[in-house]
């Protein structure tokens, strides 16, 4: 066992977010890591925004990651992205799903939902890697496998061998849907693997 890292997972609610980073931990678990772990959820059935800190070595002491110290971020909404900008730096690596989910203010014409997320990223020099998971997702028959894909996506940075995700998400997922979530799983790596090939 070597490594350590910190990793946030973002979005807003509804987005199978906890999850995700549950079944992350327990991979991180098997594969002998000292996990620590902290979500924020507070509006989360109304669509409010809901993050998650996952910190992990050989011994972890606190599971919040302070600002600039993000390994990865895990973004399940495109503009959900630029609430955690203050916790990267240019080494984050940034997964970002690319569906916009309008919140009311946009919903009703207050206000305009902000333009250019990813160009902001680029700007900046932070890895980016935009994944749309949604239509992943929607390929394989099963939206709700989306937060599947973007696990997928992270595991191309987190020092797990797949067996040991398999083995988590076998424990975790109904049967009926164990080979939809490992498709989407699969197939969220291998868009982050061919994006690693081309850099």
């Amino acid at each position: 066992m070597k490594g350590k890292g910190n990793v946030i997972f973002c979005g807003v609610g509804g987005q199978g977010i906890l999850l995700a980073s549950e079944l992350t931990s327990l991979a991180l678990l098997a594969a002998g890591f000292d996990v620590k772990k902290s979500e924020v959820h507070g509006m989360a059935q109304r669509g409010g925004s809901v993050v998650a800190h996952l910190r992990y070595g050989r011994k972890v002491f606190s599971p919040l990651i302070e600002n600039g110290a993000a390994d990865v971020v895990v973004s399940f909404e495109l503009v959900e992205s630029l609430r955690y900008l203050s916790f990267m730096n240019r080494k984050t690596k940034l997964i970002v799903n690319s569906q916009r989910i309008f919140p009311p203010s946009v919903a009703t014409g207050l206000e305009r939902y902000p333009e250019g997320v990813l160009e902001r990223f680029h700007e900046l020099g932070v890895p980016l890697f935009p994944v749309d998971a949604l239509e992943v997702a929607t390929s394989l028959g099963e939206v709700r496998a989306l937060n599947m894909v973007l696990v997928g996506a992270l595991s191309n940075f987190v020092p797990v061998d797949e067996d040991d995700f398999f083995g988590v998400i076998s424990g975790k997922v109904p049967e009926k849907l164990l080979e939809v979530n490992w498709q989407a799983f699969s197939e969220g790596r291998r868009v982050v693997e061919k994006a690693l090939m081309k850099a």
